[in-house]
């Protein structure tokens, strides 16, 4: 098998759509001889800033001298992100030989409880991350946690970063709803750090803590005395006191030095999440993949504090299932210019529409919709400042068209999946 090879093999996996329950990923992982019950996780869900608090974390671990295992979805750009170790990504001969290795277990399963996309590559990555011997693995929720693949292991603590409204088709219509969902992942006497905010959301995880007989800490503010921090934005501090929490709760199992924390976050990269490129001339390029409402509302207040008065230019794509018109409403009226575009998915919402969103949201902008991001990136060549946003989709498209690392063998289409089969 070749690595294109593999690629197809886990594209076609996508017909079996995302299935939640634990059943399939309790089984595949038995068939592979419990991978996981060699590691120890930080287990990390939330709506938004899982990416970025998993990418903290991660740094300050490795920076202590410890072998560290990251697991993270979607991937911009190359399938291989999703799994790395000490940062780097598993190599293309490493995904050949893992699909191989699964693929006769896959032949355990009856017809119409195949395994998912999702479940396969969650027990790659255990496989992966035990024969590598990982020290700690940050292991970051696909979509809610209670039913999600990567719950069926039990952590050294678990992370709830947030709570807002997103995948409420699959997760729920309210705050209390979609956090019962996150707190899925909170185990029996297992410490659990959280930032969520919401009344209405700090009220179930405090209760799911409680019944469960979990230490609960709740990481508000970032210490005065925070390091500096490599990411961009007021957020990206939040992002960082959770984290600091979390490594404090288990400073007993898990020891870490001052200078590993300063060396971690000074140093900690996370593409795609307010990810400045420095262009030529000069110019500079804001990639960011907010693509729900609070993340855009981050943004937003992101882009006033760092770029105060500066002119921008956006270029927005966004999915149809997501809240399009209200990340219009948000994000419109910072820019002077817009170029609406499609964004590459089946999913995607028209540039039409997202134009005419964005000119009732600030009549003054020149709104222009594109075919294409290429067109849109052309049509941007000369201006200083040009955000991109609206869906991690378009950030990893943004990304591919620019030349920047890592390169992929078109798979970004690997990040779609067939919402139909949710439930089954």
């Amino acid at each position: 098998m070749t690595y294109h090879g593999a690629i197809e093999f886990l594209y076609g996996l996508r017909l079996f759509g995302a299935k939640f329950g634990l059943e399939n990923t309790f089984k595949l992982a038995g068939l592979a001889g419990n991978p996981q019950a060699k590691l120890r996780f930080i287990h990390v869900a939330g709506t938004n800033g899982k990416g970025s608090t998993c990418a903290m974390l991660e740094s300050i671990y490795r920076a202590s001298g410890r072998r560290t295992g990251l697991f993270t979805s979607p991937h911009l750009v190359s399938f291989r992100e999703r799994i790395q170790v000490d940062r780097r990504l598993i190599s293309e001969d490493e995904v050949v030989r893992l699909v191989a290795e699964i693929q006769p277990g896959l032949k355990e399963f009856p017809a119409g409880h195949h395994p998912t996309f999702f479940e396969v590559v969650t027990v790659m990555a255990l496989k992966y991350f035990a024969a590598q011997g990982c020290e700690i693995v940050i292991w970051e929720t696909g979509l809610g946690g209670r039913l999600d693949a990567t719950n069926i292991v039990t952590p050294l603590a678990s992370i709830i970063t947030n709570i807002a409204l997103d995948h409420q088709q699959w997760l729920g219509d309210t705050l209390a709803k979609i956090a019962a969902e996150k707190a899925g992942i909170i185990k029996p006497g297992v410490p659990v750090i959280t930032a969520a905010e919401e009344p209405e959301a700090l009220t179930v995880i405090r209760r799911t803590a409680r019944e469960l007989s979990a230490p609960l800490t709740e990481a508000h503010t970032a210490p005065a005395n925070l390091p500096t921090l490599s990411l961009l934005g007021e957020h990206q501090k939040k992002n960082a006191a959770l984290a600091l929490a979390a490594i404090n709760v288990l400073q007993s199992e898990l020891p870490v030095c001052a200078e590993a924390v300063r060396t971690g976050l000074a140093t900690v990269v996370w593409p795609g999440r307010m990810q400045l490129l420095q262009m030529a001339g000069g110019r500079q390029l804001l990639l960011d993949g907010a693509h729900n409402v609070a993340g855009v509302e981050t943004l937003r207040a992101a882009l006033e504090t760092t770029f105060p008065g500066r002119p921008l230019v956006l270029i927005f794509g966004a999915l149809q299932d997501k809240a399009w018109p209200g990340l219009c409403r948000i994000l419109a009226p910072l820019a002077a210019k817009i170029h609406t575009v499609p964004v590459a998915s089946e999913r995607t919402a028209t540039a039409a529409d997202l134009a005419a969103a964005c000119r009732a949201a600030q009549p003054a902008a020149e709104v222009t919709a594109r075919k294409n991001l290429a067109d849109a990136l052309i049509a941007c060549k000369d201006e200083p400042l040009v955000v991109i946003a609206g869906s991690l989709y378009l950030v990893g498209e943004a990304l591919e068209l620019l030349g920047r690392p890592p390169t992929g063998d078109g798979e970004r289409g690997l990040n779609e999946w067939n919402a139909r089969s949710a439930h089954g």
